[in-house]
């Protein structure tokens, strides 16, 4: 259903001016009369799966096809840390903050909101920002671990700011990576409640193992129209990629349609998946087979653009009619 972009990767590490090796998983949006992408940088070595270091970088576009980087990273974990001293007590360490990474863009009202990942001292984190100039970042909350994950939806809802998440519990699970989709709703961006689940694993027919929240959603006539990650493990199927081990897990993008009022009711999902790795830089890369959604936009002819990442290595573009992806969504 999605037509590839023929410039594909439209991003990747030689694009970068400061040295980068794997350019993923990138929030995008339009944004004062542009296109933004904040992206995630693993440097090191080409073909090394262990890097010497993650930060972020910062891109922008007429099209929303050829980018312009920045020539520093804007963002690493000695900045994340000096910006995120009021959140954490002094006594936990000036190194509580490990990395941050996965970066995802909302535009609300005009603004910025930024949801990342962030490895802590004790374990991965959901944490929020925003930004007026994607250069420097105020810091709104931490959630507790293990969260990640997380994207904003674009308008606020019933005067509360929502976001899906998705938990990964080490405990209480009911399959190895059997992590559902949650939803919940803060005023602040600060308290965070109300939460409750909205789709798990079982739900896709593709998926065997995790799924969660991918780019944040778009609103169209009919819902929320909502990009998924789905993870598929195999492991008598050895995909393509640097892990030593092997890699086994095919991500896969997919599709909901959730109502607009509250979008913790699905009215809608695609079956199958919505992009599925073929192409040669889908893969073929640090992480072979993964396809991941991170953002999503509304063009004025109806096209909505999925920017993803592809093989945990390079950006890449696929589009489609909006009305031929909500038509795509099946009711459950």
């Amino acid at each position: 259903m999605l037509t590839r972009h023929p410039a594909n990767p439209i991003l990747k590490h030689t694009d970068v001016p400061f040295p980068a090796t794997t350019v993923f998983n990138a929030g995008v949006a339009k944004f004062e009369g542009r296109y933004v992408m904040l992206f995630r940088n693993d440097y090191g070595t080409w073909g090394v799966p262990k890097f010497d270091g993650t930060n972020l970088g910062f891109a922008e576009s007429v099209d929303g096809i050829k980018w312009t980087v920045r020539p520093k990273p804007v963002l690493d974990e000695q900045r994340a840390r000096a910006a995120m001293r009021h959140l954490i007590p002094s006594r936990f360490g000036d190194d509580f903050i490990r990395r941050v990474y996965d970066p995802r863009i909302t535009i609300i009202e005009g603004k910025a909101y930024l949801c990342f990942a962030a490895d802590t001292a004790h374990g991965v984190c959901g944490v929020m920002a925003t930004t007026e100039d994607f250069e420097t970042f105020h810091f709104t909350g931490l959630s507790a671990p293990e969260n990640r994950n997380m994207v904003l939806f674009p308008e606020k809802i019933g005067g509360d700011f929502v976001r899906l998440e998705r938990p990964f519990p080490m405990y209480l699970r009911g399959g190895a990576e059997d992590f559902p989709t949650w939803i919940s709703r803060s005023k602040d961006l600060s308290r965070w409640g109300e939460c409750r689940p909205v789709l798990g694993p079982k739900d896709l027919p593709y998926a065997n193992s995790k799924i969660g929240p991918a780019a944040p959603p778009i609103r169209t006539k009919a819902g929320w129209l909502t990009p998924l990650h789905a993870v598929n493990k195999d492991p008598e199927k050895r995909l393509l990629g640097w892990e030593p081990n092997g890699w086994f897990k095919t991500y896969y993008a997919g599709l909901a349609l959730l109502d607009l009022e509250d979008p913790s009711k699905v009215l809608g999902l695609m079956r199958e998946p919505l992009l599925t790795p073929e192409a040669d830089y889908e893969v073929d890369g640090f992480r072979g087979s993964v396809i991941f959604p991170c953002g999503f936009t509304l063009e004025d002819n109806g096209e909505a653009r999925l920017y993803y990442g592809a093989a945990d290595t390079v950006i890449a573009m696929a589009s489609a009619n909006v009305d031929d992806l909500i038509a795509a969504c099946k009711p459950l």
